[in-house]
């Protein structure tokens, strides 16, 4: 906030979304093979309520937020669900940059691999869930970086 002035969004590093887009990388993966251990049926069967979306980009950043957050709350590890639920409220900005970067900014496909990492961590395949969620996290970095890089605002340097 910026007395008299409004409130100013500080622009996104590239080096804050690579480190953010990174940490995902390690610690989201890790609670989905928490989930797939130790989360109840019910639990994993709770995560179907995301495998339909309609709405506009805007919803979908909330739609994307609820599920990545359901995903974290799953592990049954607080810690690591209080680290990644934060790390995903860092993140809609970079949400709104890949769906923005996607051919007809159409966000059926990352729904589609949604339900696939759905489909996999119900039927506790620890493997193809695995290659799921870090495929997910890895092509929204080659969507939002790129972006990132093209956009004259954002600075190369560290936040601060």
């Amino acid at each position: 906030m910026q007395p008299r002035q409004g409130y100013r969004v500080n622009p996104i590093s590239l080096s804050d979304a690579r480190d953010i887009l990174r940490f995902r990388l390690a610690l989201e993966p890790a609670c989905v093979m928490e989930a797939i251990g130790n989360a109840s049926d019910a639990t994993l069967k709770s995560l179907d309520q995301f495998r339909d979306f309609s709405g506009d980009h805007e919803s979908f950043i909330a739609y994307n937020r609820a599920f990545h957050t359901a995903l974290a709350h799953a592990s049954g590890n607080r810690r690591m669900a209080s680290a990644l639920c934060d790390l995903i409220g860092q993140a809609d900005r970079l949400v709104r940059v890949s769906v923005a970067n996607l051919r007809g900014h159409d966000p059926a496909k990352l729904v589609a691999e949604h339900v696939s990492l759905i489909e996999a961590m119900q039927r506790r395949d620890s493997r193809s869930a695995a290659r799921i969620i870090k495929n997910h996290i890895a092509q929204t970095e080659k969507r939002v970086l790129p972006a990132l890089k093209r956009n004259a605002v954002i600075v190369e340097g560290r936040d601060g």
